[in-house]
């Protein structure tokens, strides 16, 4: 697999690259190649010196606390002298005075309306497109094909009447709670008709209004025999579908087929954590599927029970409002997009001194350039904004850098200054302690915030690798480090006006089959004050938005406001284990469930390129993996290894039997190659080893490195 590159002033760019902007990307924008080239030359090179001067303090800044931690071992942990040590190397800064961020021209899918929020791997089109026609998802469909409705027929493919109407009755119960009738019940209605402005619900030959007539907001078909109503509860809709011929109806008085619920109110769509895109090429597919998303024409074709399908964007939803005029709702998420961070580079183009150029300096640039065509057409953002979510930001100075990016792209593209808004991922720990500074440095641009239990913690044990064996990763939630981060995240984002301004997220649920249980928890991120959350899939995403017709969070942000505030000594608890006592069954079982997940996600992102998968567990429970998930993992065991809670070798061994496991739960897969026939020839399976044998010497516990070289060698192999 060999890169043919072309010399474009003191760059090297792969050519399919250099064709791909000059030919698609930059077409119909008005911008010039040749002087678009020259820009990016002279901004790209100015930019990759302060980069890389970032990542050289980062690991200035881990040698430094690891040395405290060491001269420290055996003694009493005094947290006002770590503090203390921390504020001596600007690991912690000064907080300034008070400030509301300043972002404008935000689309309402941030500022207005809280919901769920979906991330997608951007490589993969099918996915991407299934998640921007998110907005939209059958509520029926979802309730019927997950645990949430307990049946005999419930992993059958045969229609069961019975858990249909287990079904119909969830949700009556549900709107007689969220949107009540005034003086009967959903349950037993007969009919639905609009007249003088009103909805009109007919049971036992009586009529009936909602107890709030201004929830209802609209219809399609005649107003006496409508085929569609329209509700809005909070800022959210249900479409309540009529068509007494489905199916579906058969067994419904009333007719009502379906209910249509408003789900994935915004999407990320991913160049990050969940792709493996190491190349030109890869990259190349990224940018080119966010390509055809702002242009609105991406299609794609595909085979399903024998029949050929297409999947493309759906368009706008149209009714007639209550006054008789024409309303329309939007059809499609919210798209974000979600460029890398500020550590990995990338051999697509190379600079004047030999080097890589710095992956995220080169999302910024080619998918800004991208979402100039929606400027044109307004279909995704009608605010005129462009909404990059960027991870990984290691405190202040680098979320001001990523602000000088965006200004050179806004210069370079001839954007009015501030058109790019970013998101700031709270996860990685130089970042939650400084988060109010970080957020000022982007006042003008930021329009999110949000948490992320699992790189936040893969960040919290590589920082203090050197303080003790961490505790187990299933009690790292109910610490108090953890507790105190997703608060103060919530707080510093009230405290910097983001309610009706900007999102307060928080992270993914990653039990995709197990929604009832999702329905039980995750109702709780919106009690703690978010005004969106991550979701893995659409029928998890209309589910979850149920929780927020139950919650009106911006209600419940005013509240939060009020409490007691996060305590930065909290904050800096670090997760150890002052005397473990674990047995060596105990021990085992804690690195065999790691191991196994661990195999099981690096096998497919190795030898398929699969960056973002369902990896069953050692119980056979489907988990969404990622690079996140992976970071954990990996530095946790690293970190036991370290302080000889366990030993190589036991590790080694265990990461043997774990390889056997997962090569028996993808034998149906035909691509799949066996770890377990040769551990020594198994790329896969030596990365998968090598994460947590040079855990500790990877910058801030990151796996893309190792990731990243390994699955370059494993293509140049296959070619």
């Amino acid at each position: 697999m060999s890169i043919s590159y072309k010399n474009i002033y003191k760059l090297k760019v792969a050519e399919n690259l250099l064709s791909f902007v000059n030919d698609e990307l930059l077409k119909d924008t008005g911008i010039n190649p040749e002087k678009f080239w020259l820009g990016f030359d002279e901004a790209a090179h100015e930019l990759t010196i302060k980069n890389k001067e970032l990542i050289k303090k980062r690991e200035h800044i881990q040698k430094r606390i690891d040395q405290w931690h060491i001269e420290n071992k055996g003694k009493e942990f005094k947290l006002d002298q770590y503090k203390k040590f921390l504020k001596q190397i600007n690991y912690i800064i000064d907080e300034g005075e008070d400030f509301d961020i300043e972002t404008d021209n935000v689309d309402d899918e941030i500022t207005k309306i809280a919901g769920p929020q979906l991330v997608v791997p951007i490589m993969n089109a099918r996915y991407t497109l299934n998640a921007a026609n998110a907005r939209w998802v059958s509520l029926y469909d979802s309730l019927y094909g997950t645990n949430i409705i307990e049946s005999e027929e419930g992993g059958s493919e045969r229609y069961d009447p019975l858990r249909g109407q287990e079904v119909i009755k969830y949700v009556r119960e549900f709107f007689d709670k969220h949107i009540p009738l005034d003086g009967t019940s959903w349950k037993s209605i007969a009919d639905l008709k609009v007249i003088n402005k009103n909805l009109i619900i007919s049971k036992d030959d009586y009529e009936y209004k909602l107890k709030d007539k201004d929830k209802f907001i609209g219809h399609r078909g005649d107003a006496n025999k409508p085929s569609a109503i329209i509700i809005q509860n909070n800022n959210l809709h249900f479409e309540i579908i009529i068509n007494p011929k489905a199916f579906s109806a058969a067994h419904d008085i009333a007719g009502i087929s379906d209910v249509i619920i408003e789900s994935a109110v915004s999407t990320i769509c991913d160049n990050e954590d969940s792709v493996a895109a190491v190349d030109s090429n890869d990259k190349i597919v990224c940018y080119k599927n966010w390509l055809g998303l702002m242009k609105g024409n991406l299609k794609t074709q595909f085979e399903k029970n024998g029949k050929n399908l297409e999947r493309k964007l759906n368009p706008d939803r149209s009714y007639i409002s209550r006054d008789g005029k024409g309303l329309k709702l939007h059809g499609r998420s919210l798209l974000l997009i979600r460029n890398v961070g500020h550590l990995m580079t990338n051999p697509s183009i190379i600079l004047k001194d030999g080097s890589e150029i710095p992956e995220g300096i080169m999302d910024a640039f080619f998918t800004t350039a991208a979402a100039l065509h929606d400027l044109k057409l307004k279909r995704n953002s009608r605010k005129g904004s462009i909404y990059i979510v960027k991870p990984k930001m290691h405190g202040p100075e680098e979320t001001k850098f990523t602000d000088l990016i965006f200004s050179k792209v806004e210069d370079l593209l001839g954007l009015k200054r501030y058109t790019c808004k970013v998101g700031i991922m709270d996860e990685e720990r130089r970042t939650s302690v400084n988060l109010k500074e970080c957020i000022r440095t982007l006042k003008n641009r930021v329009f999110f915030i949000n948490t992320g239990f699992l790189d936040r913690t893969g960040d919290e044990m590589h920082t203090s690798m050197e303080a003790g064996p961490m505790i187990k990763k299933g009690d790292m939630k109910s610490s108090k480090w953890i507790g105190a981060y997703e608060n103060n995240n919530v707080d510093i984002g009230l405290k910097c006006g983001f309610s009706g301004k900007a999102q307060i997220g928080k992270g993914m649920w990653a039990m995709p089959d197990k929604m009832k249980e999702m329905m039980k928890e995750k109702i709780n991120h919106l009690k703690a004050g978010a005004n969106c959350a991550w979701v893995p899939s659409p029928t998890a995403a209309s589910l979850h938005a149920l929780h927020y017709h139950q919650i009106n969070i911006f209600d419940e942000q005013q509240k939060i406001k009020k409490r007691e505030k996060a305590n930065l000594n909290d904050l800096l608890n670090i997760p150890i284990a002052a005397k473990p006592d674990w047995s060596k069954e105990e021990i085992n079982t804690e690195i065999s469930n790691s191991a196994q997940t661990l195999l099981g996600y690096v096998v497919r992102w190795i030898d398929q390129g699969i960056g973002c998968s369902k990896v069953p567990d050692i119980n056979n429970i489907g988990l969404m993996e990622d690079r996140a998930t992976l970071r954990i993992s990996s530095q946790h065991i690293a970190n036991w290894i370290h302080h000889k809670i366990t030993t190589r070798n036991e590790v080694l061994e265990i990461m043997k039997e774990m390889a056997k496991v997962v090569d028996k739960q993808n034998k149906n897969d035909k691509r799949y190659i066996n770890m377990s026939d040769d551990y020594d020839r198994s790329r896969a399976f030596k990365t998968a080893c090598d994460l947590i044998l040079k855990g500790k010497e990877q910058p801030s516990g990151y796996t893309e490195p190792l990731l990243h070289l390994n699955r370059l060698k494993r293509k140049i192999n296959q070619n």
